[in-house]
């Protein structure tokens, strides 16, 4: 803690700021002071918890302090003079948040995604390179040649996005990566470099939980989702109804029993020859066709549960190919109802979510999260039941460095030093990483 004092003298005839380090402390209106003008509303606002104090001075010594609590309401001093003098004491704090530059990356499956976030600014960056094409012709991610990507992209995806920042390495003050659940080579990558470079630095290293990146994404949308809220976690292997009523407090509200929804979107466009990946496939497919031309279930739709189910659907659009023999138009309409039935369960359950916890927001995140139809049908039953929607920008709901970057801003600015990774920083990768297993971090 620093003391010090100013003395500066004022006059009616001029507006006086006042300024240390580039922060506007006091800014003097333009008045007699015989009128007690609102010297404080406004511009001292953002740097009142700097200081503790004010003391002003006539020109006979009489003096009023101004106390903190004065300051946010407005306080003010008056005096009868046009020439004063100004005694500022000002006890200045160090923030009790402050600046975090992280690195985020992310490295879990098949894209490599990289990003600076400032806790001040916001997102400064990011960059992704997707696998798709590396994986195009398997039909789905062979974990060996996702590593060895991961091996070529990582380094020059960071030097581009310190680049596009203008920062430097030096900059950071920690250092986030994508710690599981997700593929083991795909996932030592990321850890390996997230770690060197953090020790080389001197700086901390934050394992992330992959869905929780999904689940806080949203919040770096304006406006933000408040805590607690429903979210819908349609990603890769996973479809959940969670109640987050905060940073590491989920609760598990229903999941897959078998197939997850882009899952389910991936091995259908196997079975329509479409490619690689799914999600986006389908989709694109199902603009030229027309859902209800083709009859297939919405599994699970009455269970009244908030489970899922996407195998007997992938089943039933494989019972389509085998015995019709599908030409490019019924592909497309079979396209679209699959799109359709998909949408509708994962619709009718999360607005059921919902309803059943009393909340009044879901958060949509996740791959499948991009999806048009999904979006609209969502925001419809949104107005339709009186409950609002968020979703994060469709960059954000594929895998990415900037979620990685943004959960670990969260849980940095609520966490003291004893939840800091080993000084050595020796490191292990969790495959599998249930997401109730998390530690909460303080409100």
């Amino acid at each position: 803690m620093r003391t010090q004092t100013f003395v500066m003298a004022l006059d009616c005839r001029s507006v006086l700021a006042l300024t240390l380090r580039s922060r506007l402390l006091v800014e003097f209106a333009r008045a007699q002071f015989r009128q007690q003008p609102g010297f404080f509303n406004g511009a001292l606002e953002a740097a009142h918890g700097y200081f503790e104090r004010l003391v002003l001075f006539d020109a006979y010594g009489r003096h009023k302090a101004v106390t903190q609590s004065e300051i946010a309401k407005g306080a003010y001093y008056s005096s009868g003079f046009y020439v004063v003098k100004a005694l500022i004491q000002a006890d200045f704090l160090p923030p009790k948040h402050p600046k975090m530059l992280i690195l985020g990356i992310e490295t879990s499956c098949d894209e490599t995604g990289i990003a600076l976030y400032d806790s001040t600014r916001g997102l400064l960056t990011h960059a992704l390179h997707t696998q798709a094409a590396l994986h195009a012709d398997y039909g789905g991610v062979v974990p060996e040649l996702a590593s060895r990507d991961h091996i070529r992209r990582v380094l020059p995806l960071t030097r581009q996005v310190m680049e596009q920042a203008e920062c430097k390495l030096a900059d950071v003050t920690a250092v986030a990566y994508t710690a599981g659940p997700g593929l083991a080579g795909a996932l030592l990558v990321g850890t390996a470099v997230a770690q060197g470079l953090a020790w080389s630095l001197g700086v901390q290293a934050i394992g992330i939980h992959h869905l929780e990146g999904h689940l806080l994404a949203p919040l770096m949308e304006k406006p933000a989702p408040d805590f607690p809220f429903v979210a819908l976690l349609v990603s890769g292997g996973h479809t959940q109804l969670m109640r987050v009523s905060g940073v590491g407090r989920y609760e598990l509200l229903g999941e897959t029993l078998d197939d997850a929804a882009g899952e389910a979107f991936d091995k259908t466009a196997q079975l329509l020859g479409v490619g690689y990946p799914g999600g986006p496939q389908i989709a694109r497919l199902a603009t030229h066709g027309k859902a209800g031309r083709v009859k297939l279930p919405r599994p699970m739709l009455h269970s009244d549960d908030l489970d899922f189910s996407f195998s007997g659907l992938k089943t039933a659009v494989m019972l389509q190919v085998k015995n019709r023999g599908l030409d490019e138009r019924a592909k497309a309409d079979v396209a679209a109802e699959f799109q359709a039935a998909i949408v509708d369960v994962l619709v009718a359950k999360s607005t059921d979510a919902v309803r059943r916890s009393g909340l009044s927001r879901l958060v949509v995140a996740g791959g499948v999260g991009a999806n048009i139809v999904l979006r609209e049908k969502l925001t419809a039953a949104a107005l339709r039941n009186g409950f609002d929607v968020f979703y994060p920008a469709p960059e954000f709901c594929t895998d990415n460095g900037a979620m990685i970057a943004f959960a670990a801003a969260l849980r940095l600015k609520n966490s003291g030093p004893d939840n800091r990774e080993a000084p050595a920083h020796a490191f292990s990768v969790k495959p599998r990483w249930p997401l109730g297993s998390l530690e909460p971090v303080s409100a």
